[in-house]
């Protein structure tokens, strides 16, 4: 649902060396820095037999960053098990050529087999999809197996079931059981792999999110992918010896990044200036949002609720790229002030200093590509690039542990770091919102790190998506956003507020955010006669608001004949938390929403969502479904989407005649058609 392509478009060249570039849902997808080197860099000064395992390729597909944050793993990792190991973002691989050129680049072939060795480390993402930086890829395995696809031109498009007759892969797919389509797109990659004569090493490994992903990872890199390799290509362990010695000695990891101070006035440079092809891929957002002034923000809920949900307008007016009515609005977050100054406090950082980055010492004659704007001020680097409130992930824990001088500190964070420590990290952390600010200025107070180790190791700040609640027909030149906010309380009864929506609740009309645009699902039929069934509870409203905007605009100013409007909505109570409730009431009045169907969960004993709504109007849906071409559009929690799928399949068997085999693959078939869409969230 989300995983449609950015709205901006950029030109880049692919990267045939070990490219350095990084990629959040608190818990699972972070943004990581770059990637490292292990012991040594390139293989063109190094003899294979340092690495008797031979070179071995990590290739990742990752929306926000945890799958990539896994590869880093693998490759700074790779020395002391006996790979040379390169990273490359499956964004490079566009074409055919690229897979020739890239993957099997000749210097990573095994001297032995003359074959490649591939890790794939691939996220699910929406309801099925794969990640932006991995379309182009999964639509080069579509078609070599003969599927049809909507790949970009530069692929041939001829199947071909030998394409990778010479690689060794293994797959480790990251996902949610929450989601219906739980970690379709590794299980498509591993299946497409052996159809297309690749040998696999391994069998799939599983993550899921909704468990403990980051335990299920490391219990398969130490169980599975470190034994299994050395088994299959190391001859014997000896080889090793010198980089595990290596690697016992070093208890801080590689730089990332060397860093000079420079005058804060060299800090003005426009970040859309920068060429694009020396940004690292996951970061290109940092570059291409646009500043966007709000022009109107109101609480929608009522303060006997407790809760708080904002109605924000964006003046996008002077955005090159122009909007799509629900489509989906990134907001790049920033932290607050008292967050930045209790890191600068606790690390001795000076805000006011200006630095710019470069490629780390070791690495000073690769190609270097920026993780976020450089130069620019420690304050906004804090500020602007920093996650510093979302739970970081117990990896960055034990980096972290690594700078403590207190051994009581470092032992507690070596512990929440471990397998055993998993119960103290999901107390300590987790359900404390404790992010890395608090552990630096009050769990481990005795963390010194420079300037330069805290960029090598911090995640990034990650845009956060929400679906657009307004017609750009109707409003070409404004963005509306119906975000709730998140807060509760920490354990040492300090307010917790989420890193997007506590920033946006802080912004006041005038000030300015930082956006940008991508596609969304949601699009209404070009037949404007056929009918329209929305369900979107609580701020699932969202684009139903905007597709009832276009809806009106179609017939109000377009003159068009538009079809049956139907939309279910849910909520607490009709005094509580009941959005939008004049603009619904003032839809019906016009004519566009023929019928309006509110789920009030809390007003009676027994609690009434929407799906019960729907399936009282059992025969009516599945007329205006399957007798008259409806649209359906669904958005909210995935619990809830999970409950309309069973209610539709329900009303399709009950009026319909299908079975449940049958009813699952028609609004699939509806789903391909783009008749059938959800947008929904964990």
């Amino acid at each position: 649902a989300l995983a449609a392509g950015l709205a901006f478009v950029v030109t880049k060249k692919a990267k045939l060396n070990n490219g350095k570039t990084v990629d959040t849902i608190p818990g699972s997808e972070q943004s990581v820095p770059g990637a490292t080197e292990s012991c040594e860099n390139s293989l063109d000064d190094e003899s294979f037999d340092d690495f008797p395992g031979g070179p071995l390729t990590v290739l990742y597909g990752s929306q926000t960053g945890t799958s990539e944050a896994f590869s880093n793993q693998i490759q700074e990792q790779g020395h002391e098990h006996g790979f040379k190991v390169r990273l490359i973002d499956l964004e490079d691989i566009e074409t055919d050529d690229h897979v020739r050129d890239i993957i099997y680049s000749p210097e990573y072939l095994d001297p032995k087999t003359n074959r490649v060795k591939v890790v794939f480390i691939v996220s699910t993402y929406g309801e099925g999809e794969p990640t932006d930086n991995a379309l182009n890829f999964f639509n080069i395995l579509k078609s070599k197996l003969g599927i049809a696809t909507d790949g970009p031109c530069g692929m041939d498009g001829v199947a071909d079931s030998s394409f990778f007759e010479k690689m060794d892969y293994m797959v480790f797919g990251l996902g949610n059981k929450q989601y219906e389509h739980f970690n379709l797109v590794g299980k498509f990659f591993d299946s497409a792999l052996e159809q297309l004569s690749a040998k696999r090493i391994v069998e799939l490994g599983i993550g899921d999110d909704d468990d403990d992903l980051e335990g299920d990872y490391e219990s398969w890199k130490s169980d599975v992918l470190w034994p299994t390799l050395k088994a299959k290509f190391v001859d014997n362990d000896s080889g090793t010896e010198k980089c595990i010695a290596e690697a016992t000695r070093a208890s801080k990891p590689n730089l990332q990044y060397s860093l000079k101070y420079v005058p804060v006035g060299n800090t003005s440079s426009s970040t859309n200036e920068t060429d694009l092809d020396l940004i690292q891929n996951s970061s290109k957002f940092y570059f291409n949002s646009a500043n966007c002034p709000i022009t109107v923000s109101r609480e929608l809920r009522s303060s006997a609720d407790g809760g708080s949900t904002l109605h924000m307008e964006i003046d996008v007016s002077k955005v090159e790229n122009r909007y799509h009515t629900a489509d989906n609005l990134a907001i790049l977050p920033v932290n607050s002030s008292k967050v930045v100054e209790s890191v600068a406090t606790a690390l001795g950082f000076d805000l006011d200093a200006a630095f710019v980055l470069d490629a780390p010492l070791s690495d000073s004659d690769k190609k270097f590509q920026l993780p976020f704007p450089s130069p620019c001020t420690v304050a906004d680097y804090l500020g602007k690039y920093c996650d510093l409130v979302s739970p970081p992930r117990r990896s960055e824990i034990k980096i972290l542990s690594n700078y403590t001088t207190d051994p009581v500190e470092r032992s507690n964070l070596e512990f929440m770091a471990s397998k055993e420590g998993k119960e103290e990290y999901d107390s300590q952390i987790i359900s404390s919102y404790n992010g890395i600010a608090k552990i630096v200025s009050e769990l481990a107070t005795s963390i010194n790190m420079s300037l330069e180790e805290f960029v090598s190791m911090c995640p990034r700040l990650q845009p956060r998506y929400y679906t657009i609640s307004s017609s750009s027909s109707m409003y070409p030149n404004s963005v509306h956003v119906t975000a709730s906010i998140t807060a509760g309380k920490q354990t040492d009864g300090s307010d917790y507020k989420g890193v997007c929506t506590g920033h946006l609740s802080s912004l006041a009309v005038g000030d300015i955010c930082r956006v940008f645009v991508r596609n969304s699902s949601f699009r209404l039929p070009s037949d404007t006669s056929k009918p329209v069934i929305m369900i979107g509870p609580g701020t699932g409203i969202a684009p139903m608001r905007a597709l009832l905007q276009e809806r009106s605009y179609q017939k109000l100013v377009e003159k068009e004949s538009i079809g049956r409007n139907v939309l279910y909505y849910g909520c607490k109570a009709r005094h509580l938390d009941y959005l939008y409730e004049s603009e619904l009431d003032a839809f019906q009045k016009d004519g566009i929403l023929d019928e309006l169907h509110v789920a009030f969960s809390r007003e009676q004993e027994e609690k009434v969502y929407v799906q019960h709504l729907l399936e009282n109007n059992g025969c009516d849906t599945w007329n205006l479904i399957d007798k008259n071409g409806a649209s359906v559009f669904v958005c909210g929690g995935t619990r809830m989407g999970h409950d309309v799928v069973k209610c539709l399949s329900k009303i399709a068997s009950e009026f319909g005649g299908l079975g449940e085999d049958d009813a699952k693959s028609y609004f699939d078939k509806l789903h391909k058609e783009g008749r059938f869409v959800q947008e929904l969230w964990s």
